[in-house]
């Protein structure tokens, strides 16, 4: 599965970071993670770090699929509001999965302390209305979210313009949210993991899965065998290919990044990472070194070569929407690229076992804008279930949830 198109910045600017090597004998572990992504690294280090035996396996090169190709925002704000998620699944659900968003970021933040060198940065969001008729849903769900205890204020449209430059007629302002490097993390967790013992395979494809009430036994395209006591299937969206039905949508999103910008020019954009009301939505936030990232104009083609002839046309429209909301900036792109990205229909993932297999195979499909975030509370929940413990939002996550 083709991934994504042009130049992501992340691969650009680190480059392979790290050899690992085939898939060339048959193993035995008691948890085989297949997925050498962002989520595939986070699940194994949680489960690698509550001693369990753990070898991952991916069939590209190591963080080189979608996670070299993510913007890396780090929020507590699902796509869906708050709002919205509590007529679905009632209030207090879904202000628990908002908040384990929240929590989730800290759970980042300390990951990253220990790796070091990750670009990992604490931020504030700005969520802005994208037209007048917006506020009032806007100020609805801050005030709701605000009732379960996330801290945020709301800035009117004279204070926007005069503390971001940003023409809008309100914003949630949140202080929770982050930035970080996806593929450097990717990179330097499974190298950490590898140095304490745990097998990182990349490089080879798992063809087949069988599975028995005991045991789960993975092949891959070159025969070799994997015994495990667990899988956790982490293979991103390529992940939906081992189930016989749609659980999410396929689409294209595409980003560019600047080269560094001085300080006067960014002012509180430094910060601050910017998104909007509207669907699909503008977003931009900076990196360590100061440059803007930039992303948005999804579209529903999958098609890698029709969406690797869009790169550059998209790169200039988000410039033009950039220059339309925030007059002082005009942004030359440096690096283009677009990826595939999977959303579900109520903007949460999936996590957990799937009827079609049975309880020892888990599946970890963090899935829409907060995949990171899902990812990080996917680590907990999904040990959780392996040491057969109760976890808050595991229905909620799980295959199983219904609509109220």
């Amino acid at each position: 599965m083709d991934l994504k198109s042009g130049y992501p910045y992340w691969a650009i600017r680190n480059g392979l970071m790290h050899a690992f090597p085939r898939l060339e004998r048959d193993l035995r572990c008691e948890v085989a993670v297949v997925g050498g992504g962002i989520s595939g690294a986070l699940i194994a280090d949680e489960l690698a770090a509550h001693g369990l035996d753990v070898a991952v396996i991916e069939q590209r090169d190591i963080g080189w699929g979608s996670t070299a190709a993510s913007t890396a925002l780090l929020q507590y704000e699902i796509d869906t509001h708050l709002l919205d998620l509590s007529r679905q699944y009632g209030e207090r659900p879904a202000a628990m999965a908002y908040c384990a968003c929240a929590e989730a970021i800290g759970d980042l933040r300390a990951v990253a302390r220990d790796l070091r060198d990750v670009d990992f940065r604490d931020q504030s969001s700005l969520y802005y209305a994208s037209k007048p008729a917006h506020v009032p849903v806007l100020r609805e769900e801050a005030a709701l979210r605000a009732r379960h205890g996330l801290r945020l204020r709301w800035l009117d449209a004279a204070t926007l313009a005069d503390e971001y430059g940003l023409r809008a007629p309100g914003a949630i302002l949140s202080e929770c949210a982050a930035s970080v490097d996806p593929y450097r993390m990717t990179s330097r967790l499974l190298a950490r993991l590898r140095r304490r013992g745990a097998q990182v395979f990349d490089r080879s494809r798992i063809e087949s899965m069988t599975t028995t009430t005991r045991s789960v036994e993975l092949r891959s395209s070159e025969g070799v065998r994997v015994r495990a006591d667990h899988a956790v299937i982490a293979a991103g969206y390529a992940g939906q290919r081992w189930i016989d039905r749609r659980l999410a949508r396929n689409r294209s999103s595409y980003a560019f990044v600047t080269d560094p910008l001085p300080a006067e020019e960014l002012q509180a954009l430094r910060e601050t990472m910017v998104w909007e009301s509207a669907r699909p939505y503008l977003y931009l936030r900076s990196t360590g070194d100061g440059r803007l990232v930039v992303g948005g104009c999804d579209d529903a083609i999958d098609i890698p070569a029709r969406r690797d002839r869009r790169v550059e046309s998209r790169a200039r429209k988000l410039t033009e929407q950039v220059a339309r909301r925030i007059a002082r900036l005009r942004l030359q792109p440096a690096f283009a690229w677009a990826g595939t990205f999977a959303e579900t229909a109520d903007g949460l993932p999936w996590f957990g076992p799937h009827p079609q297999y049975g309880p020892r195979v888990q599946f970890a499909m963090a899935y829409g804008g907060n995949g990171i975030t899902y990812s990080m509370i996917g680590a907990g929940l999904l040990r959780a279930r392996i040491e057969r413990r109760k976890h808050p939002l595991t229905r909620l996550f799980s295959f199983k949830r219904l609509r109220r």
